[in-house]
């Protein structure tokens, strides 16, 4: 894990996880909590901290597609994949990885 964090791509694939699992929280935990039992209070947390990550995440594409030369059709995917469900997961999977890592 440590080793990930000492490249630019390895530090999006950490933030691509994170933020994926915010998002998922944000559906399953947030939303149903504010609209089945009237509770907003947790879906604010939880989508600020989203919100942020969200940011963080978009940043960190771009920096990485300036980097490593990535063309529009990938930056776009990974970009794309921040507003799917589970779609950070599988740009982690196909987009983020080396081809040795595969």
């Amino acid at each position: 894990m440590i080793e990930l964090l000492k490249t630019q791509l390895g530090r999006l694939r950490v933030l691509a996880f994170i933020e994926g699992v915010s998002f998922l929280v944000l559906l399953g935990v947030g939303m149903p909590l504010k609209y089945a039992f009237g509770m907003p209070m947790p879906n604010k947390i939880i989508g600020m901290a989203h919100g942020i990550l969200f940011v963080l995440y978009v940043l960190l594409v771009i920096l990485c597609a300036l980097e490593f030369g990535w063309n529009w059709r990938k930056t776009a995917l990974a970009l794309l994949a921040s507003i799917i469900p589970f779609g950070t997961f599988w740009a982690d999977f196909k987009l983020f990885r080396e081809p040795d890592q595969l």
